[in-house]
């Protein structure tokens, strides 16, 4: 009767202990720094399916636009922070690779997506989820008070009566700003492209280090036009604001937004874990709820106000040359343009 106090105490120890060591070792092996240029509004949505799927699994979020959360990983790439990047354009992930900072990675179910979603290499570098186009972001109100025509495509934004009532994202610090110089720039060619963004400078009223505020200034009524991405004209819209979405005739610029494993001296297991679930079935249909175009058909019905073929509006992109020459470009628009930049 006497030794069952001592076991009692043995066993409840070793249990406290187990107990103990598996709390470090999760607070260790589990915790997760992801970098990402998804919006604000949609990262809760799609973590909490992440939460449900691995509640032993800590996502540490740090979120700004394409252009900064790009300058913020080459910055580290001796020291590299984060463990995984999502949701961030593709180009950016492409100079981010040559810089030597990603680790290739197959994530389960890469046989479903489709080959312009993801890297050629096998194991891929990096992999989308889904791809964001350019739209115009027209308040309704603001130009029937002001007595400016919907604009129907790129040239017609060139109109003098535009003057003053244009906001377009800085492509230094947004992905959309690029993908948009870039596109002109694919589309017109060099020189006229440049020409083009010559005149389309003249009817600028600012230029925005986000590529959703463009759009949320037109909302509120700031401007009268916001150049800037289909998914943000349709929340603001969702929010009672006046905005019409308005797809380019000649085709809208676009990316896509992608994910990568980052190289670093130990690699977590918990990361491949996350680029798993972010191409997984249940995230991908929620990408498809406000995104037409994702890596693999989700049976998803098209969002509400895309075109119906939505991937007949995608200009031909390539991404090649759009991160080859990224540096140059921007390079080019800082030195012409910059003087109507927001203040940093």
């Amino acid at each position: 009767m006497k030794k069952t106090p001592l076991k009692a105490g043995i066993i409840l120890s070793t249990l406290l202990l187990f107990v103990v060591l598996a709390g470090i070792g999760s607070a260790f092996a589990e915790e997760l720094l992801v970098y990402t240029a998804l919006e604000d509004d949609e990262i809760p949505i799609y973590l909490d399916l992440f939460k449900k799927a691995h509640p032993d699994i800590e996502v540490k979020i740090v979120r700004d636009s394409t252009g900064i959360v790009t300058a913020k990983l080459l910055a580290e790439k001796d020291n590299p922070q984060a463990d995984v990047v999502w949701g961030t354009a593709a180009t950016s992930l492409m100079l981010c690779d040559q810089a030597g900072m990603v680790e290739p990675y197959a994530p389960k179910g890469l046989e479903k997506v489709r080959p312009k979603m993801r890297d050629t290499n096998n194991p891929p570098h990096w992999v989308g989820i889904k791809a964001w186009m350019t739209g115009f972001c027209v308040n309704t109100i603001e130009c029937k008070a002001l007595d400016l025509p919907i604009p129907k495509s790129l040239d017609d934004l060139l109109d003098p009566v535009y003057h003053g009532q244009l906001a377009m994202p800085n492509p230094a610090s947004s992905g959309t700003g690029f993908l948009t110089v870039s596109a002109i720039l694919q589309t017109m060619g060099e020189e006229k492209g440049w020409a083009y963004l010559d005149k389309l400078h003249e009817n600028i009223a600012r230029y925005t280090h986000s590529g959703s505020k463009p759009c949320k200034l037109a909302g509120a009524g700031e401007v009268a036009i916001g150049i800037s991405f289909a998914y943000r004209g349709f929340m603001q819209k969702q929010k009672g604001e006046p905005v019409l979405t308005v797809f380019p005739e000649e085709g809208s610029g676009w990316d896509v937004e992608a994910n990568c494993l980052i190289k670093k001296a130990s690699i977590k297991p918990a990361a491949k874990t996350f680029l798993d679930w972010a191409i997984g079935e249940p995230v991908m249909k929620a990408y498809a709820q406000v995104y037409p175009v994702t890596a693999y058909a989700t049976g998803v019905a098209i969002p509400d106000g895309f075109p119906a073929d939505p991937e007949s509006q995608l200009i031909a992109n390539d991404f090649n040359w759009a991160a080859k020459n990224r540096m140059r470009i921007l390079a080019e628009w800082t030195k012409r343009y910059d003087g109507k930049s927001d203040a940093k």
